[in-house]
């Protein structure tokens, strides 16, 4: 079997009606490679009263990786990042030891009717990694490798496949590639990590003649080469990379290899002892503390 296990995932709002589909962690995979954290939202039109805006918020011991279809996000970070998020763009934050961010959206947008469309994921870093300096990193549109593979349109977001080098930094071995196929088409899959996953964003496919209805991720099993066949016009992401090098324990925003690391963080936010935001007065409080 090409395909290990199909997860369903499950819908999340996160406030102010903006409901995501989560897919990882799961309770049969706690991450894909790196990828422990998979959200998909939209596409939805949000109307000109919606309040979508994330106040700030903190994260430890990940990398948050934000890709949009439609739409646009304001991003500002404790590190005094200011950067406006738009489709086709990857944009990396590194919280290593700790780091504080917002998401907002941009004024332009504010009292507009428009459209949002994007996934949300983390990556957990690597042990050596876990505490290392916060960074922040955009890499525009433009810069990310893409090419048609037998009439597949691919881009290369992380990682590398099909002779091709994404420009994006990782800490493990990572892949994450965006594909759009038209209805028929065909793509074959090789070479891929040690985990993988692949799942439609829009449309439906086939895997090895096994289907993978939209809405639904599919676990890969990487041992053997696989086909993915389009039923209708379909994009899909395939994410994956090494194993992570042991168990990560997650609250709220934070990941770390150790479970005293996230009460830590706890304490410190609940005392505001993060840096702050340039320009941001808000914040999301603490959740209830996790049993120690």
């Amino acid at each position: 079997m090409s395909i290990a296990h199909l997860l369903k995932g499950h819908e999340k709002d996160l406030g102010g009606g903006f409901v995501v589909r989560r897919y990882l962690p799961a309770a049969v995979k706690q991450a894909v490679g790196p990828f422990i954290f998979f959200d998909h939202f939209g596409p939805v039109d949000v109307p000109a009263d919606a309040d979508h805006d994330v106040r700030p918020h903190p994260h430890i011991g990940l990398s948050t990786v934000t890709y949009l279809f439609e739409g646009a996000m304001e991003h500002r970070d404790s590190l005094g990042t200011l950067q406006r998020i738009e489709p086709g763009a990857i944009n990396l934050m590194t919280a290593g030891r700790g780091i504080v961010h917002s998401e907002r959206t941009p004024k332009d947008l504010v009292g507009v009717p428009h459209r949002t469309h994007g996934l949300q994921l983390w990556c957990a870093l690597p042990k050596a990694h876990e505490e290392d300096e916060p960074s922040f990193a955009h890499t525009p549109a433009e810069a990310i490798p893409e090419m048609v593979v037998d009439g597949a349109r691919v881009r290369v977001l992380i990682g590398s496949a099909f002779g091709q080098q994404s420009p994006v930094k990782a800490f493990s071995h990572t892949l994450y590639l965006d594909v759009s196929l038209k209805a028929g088409q065909q793509l074959g899959l090789t070479g891929l990590p040690p985990e993988a996953a692949l799942y439609p964003v829009s449309g439906s496919v086939e895997i090895d003649g096994a289907p993978v209805p939209q809405h639904t991720m599919a676990l890969l099993d990487t041992s053997a080469s696989q086909r993915v066949t389009a039923d209708t016009d379909a994009q899909f992401v395939i994410i994956g990379g090494d194993a992570l090098d042991g168990h990560r324990f997650l609250f709220w925003n934070f990941v770390s290899s150790r479970k005293e690391r996230l009460l830590q963080a706890a304490d410190d936010w609940e005392a505001q002892r993060f840096d702050k935001v340039p320009g941001e007065t808000e914040f999301i409080p603490l959740p209830k503390k996790p049993a120690a």
